[in-house]
């Protein structure tokens, strides 16, 4: 299943020699603004790494695949599929990009990806993703891969030291062919 090649991507699991692309974006606060994660920093990232290294297969409850997206030789972001109560077969999925490689269309390729990998492969039922409602890009890429907006959770996720809503993004996988 791993790794998985688009158009122009590569998306594969992360491995040593990836940290300076990593903070290339992710030391960044406002990369880092809409998502749980700190900016990473030299010390950190080594750390972040090794325990998302292991995020590698979707076999139990709460499995996550975090994968690197990889143009060129170089790691412009990265993306996640998660899962909860595998019997609800469900996965949401998440997507992070270097700011230097937004507006050419990647982070939709990777997380059409990442739709595509959790209704073939790993047998899902259903696709969502939640966002920040201020994330007007992200909210983008969801209705590009045809997701409906299901729901706004307000003030319902402690961030950054405020609260925040959350948008709730989702696509059926009887949809997804039409998507």
């Amino acid at each position: 299943m791993l790794p998985r090649h688009t158009e122009r991507l590569l998306l594969r699991p992360i491995r040593r020699g990836d940290e300076a692309d990593l903070l290339a974006y992710r030391s960044s606060a406002e990369v880092c603004r809409y998502i749980p994660t700190d900016p990473l920093t030299a010390e950190t990232v080594i750390e972040y790494m090794a325990e998302r290294m292991t995020w590698t297969k979707i076999e139990a409850d709460d499995d996550k695949i975090v994968l690197v997206v990889e143009l060129a030789g170089r790691v412009i972001g990265d993306v996640l599929v998660r899962t909860g109560r595998l019997i609800d077969r469900q996965a949401e999925i998440g997507w992070v990009l270097n700011p230097e490689f937004q507006h050419h269309g990647y982070a939709t390729e990777a997380a059409r990806e990442l739709a595509a990998m959790s209704f073939s492969e790993l047998g899902m039922h259903r696709v969502w993703a939640q966002l920040d409602p201020r994330n007007g890009p992200s909210a983008r890429i969801c209705e590009r891969l045809g997701m409906r907006h299901e729901g706004h959770l307000r003030e319902d996720m402690w961030l950054k030291g405020a609260w925040c809503d959350a948008w709730i993004y989702a696509i059926l996988e009887s949809e997804w062919p039409r998507a």
